[in-house]
C-alpha cells in the first residue's frame, strides 16, 4: 500500500530516468504500458522502506543459529518481538520483516526532522537531536509528539510550526527540552524522540550485539557472496567506507589472508577501522587513498601523502604494482537511485550524469591491479543504465581480456535491455528491481512469500562480476 507521494525529483532528472524504463529495446520486449507502469512503480516503492530489515551476522565468530538466539532474546526484551527469520540462500543473513503501514493518528504537537533523518525513522531509528528541525514552542520532556519528514528540506532550523510540504513518520515521546536541541551551544547528541508508534515498526538496532550483527541492505550481502574470497588470499575494496563489504569479504575468507580498503576521505576510513575492530577482523589493512590513483607501474613509487593506518603488521600501502589482488570489488560511487526509502531526490541531471565517466576511471585502475584469471565484481545502488548495464558494455570492448562470469548466488533478476549488451550477456548480470513486485500495492507478508518478498523487495541495485583471462 502506498502511504507516501512518490519520489520527488526534478524534472530533468525524472525525464532522465523515465527514459532508462522507456529505451527502444525495452519497449521491444515489454510494450509501452507495461514500461510505463514500471517506472510508475518505481518512483512508489523508492519513497517507502523495504519490507525487510536485513543483518548480516559474524559467522566467522559465532554459529548463525546461536546469534539469532541472542537477538531473539534481546527483541523479547522490546515491547515489540517480530520474528526472526534465517535466509535459505545466505547463510550469513538474518531478516525481520518491517510491518507498515500501520494505522496511527496525528496529533496536534508536531516535531519536523530533516529528510535524512525522516528515512533512518523508517527503518527503524528514534529521532536523535541533530536531526530536528522544528518543534512546539514549549515543548517538554515527556511529551507526545508527531513527527514528519521535510521532504523539500524548506524547514528552517529552530521554528516553532510548518506549514510546508511533510510526510507523516508516527508518534513518539519527547525525551529532552526544546532550549536544548536548539541552544546556542548547539544540539546535544542523542535521542531526542523515542518513535513509539512509528508508521513502519522495525526495532532499533543502536548498540545492538554490535560485534556479532551487521546492518546491511541484502544485496549489499550478496555482493560478498560473488565477489567469492577464499582464506588466504589478497583481495582489494576498492571504494570501501563505511566497511559493510570489506568486513564481509574477511568475514568469509574467516580471517585469513589479506583485504586491502581504500577510501579517500580521511574520517571514512576511520569508520572502516572502527566496524573492523568491532568484529574483530585484523586482515583488514585500510589506507587513505584515492583509487583511481592507486596502481603503479613503478612497485618501488610510493605517494608521500598517502595516510596508511595499519590493522595489522604490514609496510606495504599504495600505489600497488599492477596485477597484485586476486579479486578486486568496486562498490562504485553512483547517483544513488536505488536507495530506499528516499522522498526527494535533490541532486541535478548534471551530478547524476557526472558518476559515469568516475566510475570507468576507477573501472579501469582496478582491471590494471587485478591479476590474470583474477575476479572482479562492480556493483552499484543506483538504477540507471548509464552506471550499470552501459559500463558492463563499455568494460567489454575497452578491455579484451575481460569476460563476464555467471554469479552465485542469483537473487535478482537480469539486466535491462537498453545498452546493447545481448540476451545471454544481461543474463549473466544481476539487478536487483523492487518495482516489479511492487507495483505500487504493497506485498504480503506470509511466511509462505517469506524469501520471494525479501529478495525482490530490496533497494534498487546492480551486480557484475568479470574475470581477467
Amino acid at each position: 500500500m502506498s502511504a507516501f507521494p512518490q519520489l520527488s525529483m526534478s524534472p530533468e532528472v525524472r525525464e532522465h530516468l523515465r527514459n532508462v524504463y522507456t529505451n527502444n529495446e525495452l519497449l521491444s520486449e515489454s510494450g509501452a504500458d507495461e514500461a510505463d507502469l514500471e517506472f510508475e512503480a518505481l518512483l512508489s516503492c523508492l519513497s517507502h522502506p523495504p519490507l525487510f530489515t536485513c543483518l548480516r551476522a559474524s559467522t566467522h565468530l559465532h554459529p548463525l543459529q546461536d546469534i539469532q538466539r541472542r537477538l531473539e532474546q534481546h527483541l523479547a526484551q522490546q515491547e515489540r518481538s517480530p520474528s526472526v527469520y534465517t535466509h535459505p540462500q545466505l547463510p550469513d543473513v538474518l531478516l525481520l520483516p518491517v510491518h507498515g503501514p500501520r494505522p496511527v493518528d496525528r496529533l496536534a504537537s508536531e516535531v519536523i526532522v530533516g529528510a535524512q533523518c525522516g528515512n533512518a525513522v523508517l527503518r527503524g531509528a528514534h529521532v536523535f537531536t541533530p536531526g530536528i528541525l522544528s518543534t512546539p514552542k514549549y515543548m517538554k520532556v515527556g511529551d507526545v509528539v508527531s513527527v514528519f519528514s521535510d521532504v523539500e528540506g524548506k524547514c528552517t532550523r529552530g521554528a516553532k510550526e510548518f506549514k510546508g510540504k511533510k510526510v507523516f513518520l508516527g508518534n513518539g515521546i519527547s525525551e529532552v527540552e526544546r532550549s536544548e536541541i536548539f541552544s546556542l551551544d548547539g544540539p546535544r547528541k542523542g535521542v531526542a524522540i523515542r518513535m513509539t508508534e512509528p508508521l513502519y515498526q522495525s526495532p532499533s538496532f543502536d548498540g545492538v550485539l554490535t560485534d556479532q550483527l551487521f546492518l546491511q541492505n541484502l544485496p549489499s550481502v550478496v555482493v560478498g557472496h560473488v565477489l567469492g574470497p577464499r582464506p588466504g588470499e589478497r583481495i582489494l575494496d576498492m571504494c570501501a567506507a563505511p566497511g559493510g563489504k570489506t568486513t564481509h569479504i574477511a568475514s568469509l575468507m574467516q580471517n585469513q589472508g589479506t583485504v586491502v580498503a581504500l577510501e579517500k576521505v580521511k574520517s571514512k576510513m576511520e569508520k572502516i577501522i572502527q566496524n573492523a575492530k568491532m568484529l574483530k577482523l585484523d586482515c583488514i589493512k585500510a589506507y587513505c587513498c584515492n583509487s583511481i590513483n592507486a596502481v603503479s607501474s613503478d612497485p618501488t613509487q610510493y605517494s608521500a601523502d598517502v595516510l596508511i593506518v595499519y590493522l595489522c603488521v604490514f609496510v606495504d600501502g599504495p600505489p600497488y604494482s599492477e596485477e597484485s589482488f586476486d579479486r578486486i570489488l568496486l562498490d562504485a560511487p553512483c547517483s544513488g537511485l536505488g536507495q530506499r526509502p528516499n522522498m526527494t531526490y535533490s541532486w541535478s541531471l548534471k551530478e547524476v550524469c557526472s558518476y559515469q565517466p568516475l566510475q570507468r576511471k576507477l573501472f579501469t585502475t582496478a582491471v590494471r591491479l587485478l591479476k590474470r584469471g583474477g575476479v572482479l565484481v562492480y556493483s552499484t545502488c543506483t538504477v540507471t543504465l548509464a552506471e550499470n548495464e552501459e559500463q558492463v558494455a563499455w568494460a567489454l570492448k575497452t578491455f579484451p581480456c575481460l569476460t563476464l562470469e555467471p554469479q552465485v548466488p542469483v537473487l535478482g533478476l537480469e539486466g535491462i535491455p537498453g545498452a546493447g549488451l545481448s540476451h545471454d550477456q544481461r543474463r549473466l548480470l544481476q539487478r536487483f528491481r523492487p518495482e516489479l513486485s511492487w507495483r505500487g500495492a504493497g506485498v504480503t507478508l506470509s511466511s509462505e512469500s517469506l524469501l520471494q518478498n525479501a529478495n525482490t523487495d530490496t533497494i534498487g541495485f546492480f551486480i557484475a562480476k568479470f574475470i581477467k583471462r
